[in-house]
């Protein structure tokens, strides 16, 4: 059975897991829309102005509409990450993958982009003057009560089988019950005011069903995969994948108690979904 974690009104009422730290992968994306919508509600941050010297907005870069390119298409990249190689400085990222030349127009397409949240990382750094990890905990994690989570700033804080920062926008570890709590309370809590939660679940549509997986409607919202699924429940969070594992993490809006999060060793974006799904339809 797939490791997993169900949250109801702040409890944990159902793991079957166990309490070891395992990668977020790009539910971390979700974390760090967090932290960028906190700098946006205290007013350090704008939603909705072209950022310095860029074509595109903070939401845009957020729900992956400002144009840019994708490192993971590279063979290279891979090819790389498969050696076990270090990671290649951000710089060389940028260069490698032309970066700077937008793929379309900001705002008038949709194309997943972990180089749009390496430029939000960037620019929560420059805002607040710390780190990520360190941004991350003052922003988001401390003020939500999520203890024993980690950032994973280099192989010392992760393993010596893969280099974290090839995921140049940062990764996050710790417990599937913390990534499940986190979720829970980010979308029903006070951290972030109403207009801004509401913000981060205003649907982009990305396309029809996806063979395979349990999404009928898949959309994107700020920081957040969301859509209705094959099963009929509306549910937003994050799946992710990386070398040897993969984690969804998952609320359902249309019954907004229940939180699933799932973790599969040699990645498996479906099942870990699919357990969510079939967690928050049959027992939230």
């Amino acid at each position: 059975m797939i490791p997993h974690v169900l949250v109801r009104e702040g409890a944990v009422v159902e793991n079957n897991g166990d309490t070891v730290d395992v990668p977020w992968w790009s539910f971390t994306k979700t974390v760090i829309a967090a932290a960028a919508l906190s700098l946006v509600r205290d007013a350090r941050l704008a939603l909705d102005e072209a950022l310095p010297n860029r074509p595109y907005t903070l939401r845009q870069l957020l729900q992956h509409r400002a144009g840019l390119t994708e490192y993971g298409r590279l063979p290279t990249y891979h090819e790389a990450v498969g050696r076990n190689e270090d990671a290649w400085p951000a710089d060389e990222m940028l260069a490698r993958t032309a970066a700077d030349r937008l793929i379309h127009e900001p705002g008038k397409g949709w194309g997943y982009s972990n180089i749009g949240y390496y430029f939000v990382r960037r620019l929560i750094e420059r805002t607040t003057g710390r780190t990520l990890g360190d941004a991350l905990d003052h922003l988001v994690l401390e003020p939500l009560g999520i203890s024993g989570v980690r950032f994973a700033a280099d192989r010392a804080h992760y393993s010596p089988d893969y280099d974290p920062r090839w995921v140049y926008h940062g990764l996050l570890v710790g417990p599937l019950q913390q990534a499940a709590l986190l979720l829970q309370r980010l979308m029903l809590g006070e951290l972030l005011p109403l207009p801004l939660r509401s913000a981060m679940c205003d649907r982009y549509s990305v396309g029809g069903p996806i063979a395979g997986r349990p999404w009928k409607t898949p959309c994107y919202g700020l920081g957040l995969m969301i859509g209705e699924t094959t099963g009929g429940a509306l549910i937003a969070g994050h799946t992710g994948g990386g070398p040897g594992s993969a984690v969804a993490v998952y609320h359902r809006l249309d019954q907004p108690t229940g939180t699933a999060a799932a973790y599969k060793a040699g990645g498996d974006d479906a099942a870990v979904e699919d357990a969510c799904v079939t967690l928050l339809r049959t027992r939230s």
